[in-house]
C-alpha cells in the first residue's frame, strides 16, 4: 500500500507540472491561457509558438503520464495496483494545483499512461474513433470523447471486465469532465456531410 501511495503521489506531481504554461511564459513570452480556448495545453502552445515548440510541449505532456506508470511497472506494480497510479497524472494534469486549479484537458497525460500500459496500439484505437467523428463534424471535444469511448469498448471486447477496462471507463469519465464546457457546443456537421445528404434528398 505504501508503494502504491508513493507512485500515486509521484504521478500526480508529474501530471501537475504545467509544461505548456511554463513554455508559453518563458519561451514564447505569452500566458498560454489567453490563447485559443484558454486551455493550458500543447495545442495552444502550437497555436502561439508554431508546430516545433507545440510538438515538443505535447511530447512533454505525454511523458507526464508515461514516466510514473512506466517506473511503477518497473518497481513491480501490476494490474489493479497500477490503476490508481495511471489515474494520478491525469488528475494532476486536469486539476493543475500550480495554476490555481485551472487545469488542462489531460489528453496528453492520458496518451502517456496508455502508452505505458499497452504500447502504441491504444493510440490507433483512439484515433479510429476520434478521426471518424472529426471527419463528420467540427467540435474537437466530441472527437476526443468518441476516441475514449472507442478505446473503452475495444478494451472491454479484448480483455473483458478486468482492471484495464475499469481504468478505461474511469479515464473516459475524466476526459468527459475536462471537456464538459466544450461538449455544450452545438454539433456542426462538416460541409461535405450536409452536401451529401442534400444531394441524396434532392
Amino acid at each position: 500500500m505504501n508503494a502504491i501511495l508513493f507512485w500515486v503521489l509521484f504521478g500526480f506531481l508529474c501530471g501537475s507540472i504545467p509544461f505548456a504554461y511554463l513554455i508559453g511564459k518563458f519561451i514564447i513570452g505569452r500566458d498560454i491561457r489567453t490563447v485559443g480556448d484558454g486551455n493550458p495545453g500543447g495545442t495552444n502552445v502550437w497555436i502561439a509558438g508554431g508546430w516545433k515548440i507545440g510538438l515538443a510541449t505535447i511530447l512533454l505532456e505525454i511523458l507526464k503520464g508515461f514516466v510514473p506508470v512506466y517506473l511503477a511497472q518497473r518497481a513491480g506494480l501490476t494490474e489493479w495496483s497500477l490503476a490508481p497510479v495511471g489515474l494520478s497524472p491525469i488528475l494532476g494534469h486536469a486539476t493543475q494545483p500550480f495554476l490555481g486549479g485551472r487545469g488542462g484537458k489531460a489528453l496528453g497525460a492520458t496518451g502517456g499512461v496508455w502508452l505505458a500500459f499497452t504500447g502504441i496500439w491504444a493510440f490507433f484505437v483512439f484515433a479510429v474513433g476520434a478521426l471518424t467523428v472529426l471527419t463528420l463534424q467540427t467540435v474537437h471535444a466530441y472527437a476526443s470523447l468518441a476516441g475514449m469511448i472507442t478505446l473503452t469498448v475495444f478494451v472491454y471486447w479484448r480483455f473483458g471486465a478486468d482492471w484495464l477496462s475499469a481504468f478505461a471507463l474511469l479515464n473516459t469519465a475524466l476526459i468527459f469532465w475536462t471537456h464538459r464546457r466544450d461538449l455544450g457546443a452545438p454539433w456542426h456537421w462538416r460541409q461535405w456531410v450536409t452536401h451529401f445528404f442534400v444531394r441524396r434528398s434532392a
